[in-house]
């Protein structure tokens, strides 16, 4: 057996980042970009107001008072969206809405709020009271503040968020060259296995493990293929690994122990290379991966066990951050805190131990629950679960009040 690490180091060798590709913005949320951004405008173009207000000379409402109000006359209005062709000279303001031009002449904006036009019924305004003096500039988003005309807004390499998507929007992109999303074939292997809709016999369970390792892969931006069940027979695994030639990893769950039936690993064998076959972890010491041979390329394997627990944590470790180096995202590590155990656990065969548990924090304190029962066949630990708590190898034993680092499933990054 290997330890987590040297297997961690094995299979993120194998891979490298993808190739890059044009898609409309709102399609590209949690890719990398795959190009320097440049802007070919500024942000705002031109001045605009900051608030609903006058815009003025802010020499007109020099040394104004709400006892002694500067009285201004109005000569317009403009709205957001709109040019105001006449200029505003000293003694003059313009009604003026959030986000319109400044207009020629004008160099500050004062509120609604600190002038006198709710104490004036008529409409429209010919003259303005303005009830404090207001610093040249107030109020006044300047051309550019944001972003330069020619400026480098966002580089390559910069994972795309809600916000960077809004900035690409605000320099007009529709598109944007991003690192492509991996497809990823999932296959199940196992007699015992049944498509679920269909009438389950006696002595069958039901093939969840594809549907959680889609959901995983889904979640950390791959695209899942889900291939079906082989049966325990080298024909059906063969003509099903068959159909995953054309993916950039494939995923199998079950066949990777040593029991009479568990043939995927010699069919990874037979048809390309095993690079390991088991780790000292638990859950999910029988894992194997290498590459299978195609036509003309190689494609990954990650043999992952047939529990579904098993699965789901092996992918965590293993495929999460294999999908993640190849859409060219930089930290592939979940967040890890110190946790007090609220649970005893034991480590038997100096294996590292991953407890699915509850962790809560009170203050700046952390604290971590079993989420019941242990075995690899009790998906619904999982379920109950945000972190898996790290007995490391040589730890027998962890008794309540003890700390622990905890790996967090939930956090987002």
């Amino acid at each position: 057996m290997i330890s987590v690490e040297q297997a961690l180091d094995r299979v993120l060798s194998y891979f490298e980042v993808l190739d890059g590709e044009e898609k409309p913005i709102l399609h590209c949320l949690g890719q990398v970009l795959d190009e320097d951004v440049y802007s070919p405008i500024s942000v705002p173009p031109l001045d605009n107001a900051a608030m609903d207000g006058y815009a003025l000379q802010a020499r007109s409402a020099r040394g104004a008072t709400p006892a002694a109000p500067r009285l201004l006359d109005v000569i317009g209005e403009v709205s957001a969206g709109m040019m105001a062709e006449q200029e505003v000279g000293p003694g003059q303001a313009m009604r003026i809405m959030t986000g319109a031009p400044l207009p020629p002449g004008a160099d500050s904006v004062v509120r609604f709020e600190d002038t006198d036009e709710a104490l004036r019924p008529q409409r429209p305004l010919t003259q303005i009271g303005v009830f404090r003096q207001i610093p040249r500039g107030e109020n006044v988003r300047r051309a550019g503040e944001d972003i330069a005309s020619g400026q480098l807004v966002l580089e390559r390499g910069t994972l795309l968020r809600p916000q960077e998507v809004g900035v690409l929007a605000s320099i007009g992109r529709t598109t944007a060259l991003v690192i492509r999303r991996p497809r990823v074939a999932i296959l199940a292997t196992g007699d015992e296995l049944v498509e679920i809709g269909q009438p389950l016999p006696r002595g069958k369970i039901y093939n969840s493990n594809s549907f959680s390792i889609a959901s995983q892969v889904a979640r950390y931006g791959g695209i899942p293929q889900i291939l079906g069940i082989a049966g325990d027979r080298v024909d059906e695994i063969e003509a099903k690994i068959g159909e995953a030639l054309d993916s950039d990893l494939l995923l199998t769950s079950g066949g990777v122990s040593v029991g009479q039936y568990d043939l995927v690993k010699d069919v990874l064998a037979q048809q390309g290379e095993i690079s390991f076959w088991t780790v000292r972890m638990k859950p999910g010491k029988p894992l194997a991966f290498g590459v299978i041979h195609g036509h003309d390329r190689k494609v990954p394997h990650l043999g992952l066990p047939g529990n579904p627990v098993s699965s789901m944590i092996t992918f965590e470790l293993f495929a999460r951050p294999a999908i993640l180096k190849m859409m060219g995202r930089k930290n592939l590590s979940k967040p890890m805190v110190r946790a007090t155990m609220e649970s005893r656990v034991t480590n038997t065969d100096g294996r590292r131990i991953f407890a699915r548990v509850m962790v809560r924090r009170e203050g700046e304190r952390y604290f971590a629950r079993l989420t019941g029962p242990q075995g690899s066949g009790i998906l619904t630990s999982m379920a109950r679960a945000n972190a898996l708590a790290i007995v490391p190898e040589e730890v027998k034993e962890v008794k309540e009040g003890e700390t622990l680092d905890v790996l967090m499933l939930d956090w987002e990054e």
